[in-house]
């Protein structure tokens, strides 16, 4: 049995007897006005983290989530496109996609603005999108990618960014470890199915998305997740896995690399009014700014030497430079 059989096996299950300790979310419920959300979506969101976030849903944006899990987050989507068809929902497993039109039938009941037709289920693979080239604003995936092998996950990526618009975003949450891990835990097919042993760390992460040409990468959030130990799993160490928030952008690539946002800032606090490097990036006096990792080398470079440039906080909310 391949790793891909023992994931859709898994969720097959999952899809049949919600199972509310299969992924350990830290995000709470959205509350927003007029969203309810059935209890049986909320038992079967399986995902590390959310990819709603309002910012990126404004205009009714075209979108596609792959790996429907109960619905939870195709409801939320929805909320931003009340139109037939406006969110794609995709899955390979026919148990989560019958479970997933279930729970939108009471989400019907608990949300007069909510219709089924908002979401179009669709049966389909990640590494094989039936979806049309540049025809979706948002598309996303929650806890799906770190379950892929590397031939996969480039696939995978390969097509995210295929079907999406220019500028247009593919948003994650997905577990990242930044330790070593054996081969007896990587290779456990069961292990990676479950969200956990296929981690990679975030340098790996970030560089599968530049490599498919993603010029913009985003690091939204950064939070604790699992722990394998040495009594339940196959390892000698503890080993702490966090999960990631990160939006990956279909920005043209610049000449000298990508944009890479991990929540650094810059702040000048020189004698002038202002700083300018003539590269694009104007420091106003003692106000912070957010910066890419490429322009705060090039800053820390500069012949200025009045300027502060904070560590990555992992946590960025848009604006600044880069």
């Amino acid at each position: 049995m391949s790793y891909l059989e023992t994931t859709h096996n898994v969720y097959k299950e999952a899809a049949l007897t919600p199972d509310i300790g299969l992924c350990c979310t830290t995000n709470p419920v959205w509350e927003l006005p007029g969203l309810k959300i059935p209890k049986i979506m909320q038992e079967m969101n399986y995902g590390c983290g959310s990819t709603v976030h309002a910012r990126d849903l404004t205009n009714n944006p075209k979108m596609l989530y792959v790996g429907v899990g109960g619905g939870m987050e195709l409801l939320q989507f929805s909320y931003f496109n009340r139109q037939k068809g406006g969110v794609i929902g995709l899955d390979v497993v026919d148990e989560m996609l019958e479970a997933s039109r279930k729970n939108f039938m009471e989400a019907e009941q608990m949300n007069p603005w909510f219709k089924s037709e908002f979401v179009d289920l669709l049966k389909g693979d990640a590494m094989n999108l039936p979806v049309k080239d540049n025809s979706i604003d948002v598309a996303a995936q929650n806890c799906l990618f770190n379950i892929f092998k590397s031939d996969d996950l480039k696939k995978a990526i390969s097509e995210m960014y295929r079907v999406l618009k220019p500028h247009g975003k593919l948003v994650m949450s997905d577990p990242t470890c930044e330790q070593p891990m054996n081969d007896e835990l990587r290779n456990d097919e069961r292990l990676r199915a479950l969200c956990l042993s296929g981690s990679l760390s975030i340098v790996e992460y970030v560089k599968a998305l530049t490599d498919a040409g993603f010029g913009t990468i985003e690091i939204r959030a950064r939070k604790p997740y699992r722990i394998l130990d040495p009594k339940n799993y196959p390892t000698s160490e503890i080993i702490y896995i966090e999960s990631i928030e990160v939006a990956a952008i279909k920005d043209p690539m610049p000449a000298d690399g990508p944009c890479v946002f991990t929540g650094k800032a810059a702040i000048y606090y020189g004698n002038e009014d202002y700083f300018d490097d003539g590269a694009g990036h104007v420091l106003l006096k003692n106000q912070p700014l957010a910066i890419c990792d490429k322009t705060a080398e090039k800053l820390q470079l500069s012949s200025n030497n009045d300027i502060f440039i904070s560590k990555s906080t992992y946590h960025y909310d848009g604006g600044g430079c880069c």
